[in-house]
């Protein structure tokens, strides 16, 4: 079986393993960290699961490289996936069926696709006898789309040591293609984060019956506070990742470049912008809101949840400027927070997967950005390990690549698998 066909089976077999991640410690990932494990056994790999809770399974191998006086790279994906409805789905979400030379289910992009790469990788170099230059630790999170509590997070501080004496990391949501202008294709790797603060708002007033005169309610309060939220304008703040990024748009596109404003560049990298979008300023989206238990009662407190998200250095300004929107009488509770993260794009690393990429595509053009959500690699940056996303795949030019993350009949083209596990295997083959 060829590296291609490998890469295909497996991702097909991970989808058809449901480990779903509920969230609030609602998880299983058993299942497939099982699956993992054998299917490194099978070629002599020995791994590790390691439990976080019952049936909340991490796995770690470590393959030795040929010069072990080189720092060891970590290369990890998560193991689990988000519900799916099977009513909303086309297909059987946990089917992997291939239609339209794509694979469709829960886990196709986010991300089996990618942990389905680095299995047939390593069998592969298991089966041939062949070292990596060096030491790799392969990392199989839990829990990354609930907060990693019981995943990257938990083994950064329980187990450090299967991590000593890495410094670099990579993992999902990067070498992906956009493309644009004439149709040049613009791979971007993913070297910087948002940080995350939800947060609950609570607003409490006067209780009462619903057909009196009410000048202090709590879910008035709120929602005039909310509203502000939702309909902010955030300031432009430009990283020195979106910076290079918008250049190298401008460049491929040519379009101009202007430092001040890039939003108008966004249009030349279609859907894509969505996200990107969002990398251009903090933002802070309601997402639920609580009050009440009868119509004609006023309720004496009301909450809401935010999603806060920041970029690299721009956190205060986020808390700030949500505190100045509700004023004082509102409180600011922490559901969860996150660290933002931005690293440089340069070095042999980075050169590795350019490299890599442009050795199977010559005309791409790798360019860095920065990411609107986050990854296991803010946990590891714990540990001082540099993380960047390089999980490669060709893309078709209308496919809406981030509209699948989460969404229903995700799916993944096999042709763009198997560009990607080839430069997958290159770059490590060569960092």
């Amino acid at each position: 079986m060829t590296l291609e066909e490998e890469v295909v089976r497996i991702c097909q077999d991970l989808i058809r393993i449901p480990s779903v991640n509920f969230g609030e410690g609602r998880g299983d990932e058993r299942a497939v960290a099982e699956y993992v494990v054998a299917s490194l056994a099978e070629v002599g790999i020995e791994s590790k699961i390691y439990e976080s809770a019952p049936n909340r399974c991490n796995v770690i191998a470590r393959i030795e490289g040929a010069d072990s006086s080189r720092p060891g790279l970590v290369v990890h994906g998560h193991i689990d996936v988000v519900p799916a409805n099977a009513q909303d789905w086309s297909v059987d979400p946990f089917g992997a069926v291939i239609k339209d030379g794509m694979i469709w289910g829960r886990g196709a992009v986010d991300m089996k696709n990618v942990d389905a790469m680095i299995l047939a990788i390593v069998r592969k170099w298991a089966r041939i006898g062949y070292k990596p230059p060096r030491t790799i630790v392969l990392a199989f999170f839990a829990d990354e789309e609930a907060g990693m509590t019981f995943g990257s997070r938990w083994m950064a501080s329980q187990h450090p040591e299967v991590f000593e004496g890495c410094t670099e990391a990579i993992s999902e949501v990067g070498g992906f293609s956009v493309t644009v202008g004439d149709g040049k294709r613009l791979y971007f790797v993913e070297a910087a984060q948002k940080g995350i603060h939800w947060m609950k708002l609570t607003a409490t007033g006067r209780a009462g019956h619903g057909s009196m005169m009410n000048d202090e309610n709590a879910l008035t309060a709120l929602t005039e506070a909310v509203a502000k939220i939702g309909k902010y304008e955030w300031p432009q703040r430009y990283t020195s990742t979106v910076k290079k990024l918008f250049k190298k748009i401008a460049d491929a596109t040519g379009k101009r470049y202007d430092e001040n404003d890039l939003r108008p560049l966004l249009s030349e990298i279609g859907p894509t912008a969505r996200m990107i979008g969002a990398t251009l300023q903090n933002t802070a989206n309601p997402t639920m809101l609580e009050a009440g238990y009868k119509a004609n009662v006023i309720p004496g407190s009301a909450t809401a949840v935010i999603d806060g998200r920041f970029l690299p250095g721009y956190e205060d300004e986020l808390n700030q400027t949500i505190r100045s929107i509700i004023g004082p009488d509102i409180s600011i509770e922490t559901i969860s927070r996150d660290i933002a993260l931005e690293v440089e794009f340069e070095g042999d690393l980075v050169d590795a997967m350019c490299n890599a990429i442009l050795q199977f595509d010559p005309d791409g053009i790798p360019v860095p950005y920065l990411m609107s959500g986050g990854t296991d690699n803010k946990a590891l940056s714990e540990l001082g390990i540099i993380g960047y996303g390089f999980s490669p795949l060709k893309l078709p030019e209308d496919l809406d690549f981030m509209a699948l993350f989460h969404g229903v009949d995700e799916r993944v083209p096999i042709s763009g698998l198997e560009f990607g596990v080839k430069v997958l295997e290159n770059f490590l083959e060569n960092c």
